[in-house]
């Protein structure tokens, strides 16, 4: 982890603690790190479905139309 971190007080229901004070414990890892991963992974999924959203609406081209597209703007 890195050695620049920020200190931050959350609150938790008292059964998502107990939950990850036991995966703290069977994973040998603090909740710290557990709860940093669990953030990552959701900051994540958000940037990847926003990525998604801006194919929303373009046409669907078959593997054999994208082949022939390439073919005839002479990249491949």
């Amino acid at each position: 982890m890195s050695e620049l971190l920020k200190r931050t007080t959350i609150y938790l229901e008292p059964n998502i603690h107990h939950a990850l004070k036991l995966k703290s414990i069977a994973t040998q890892r603090s909740i710290s790190e557990l709860v940093n991963e669990a953030v990552i992974m959701s900051l994540t999924e958000d940037e990847l479905s926003g990525a998604a959203d801006k194919y929303i609406g373009e046409t669907e081209l078959s593997f054999e139309d994208l082949l022939d597209d390439l073919k005839i703007n002479g990249q491949i």
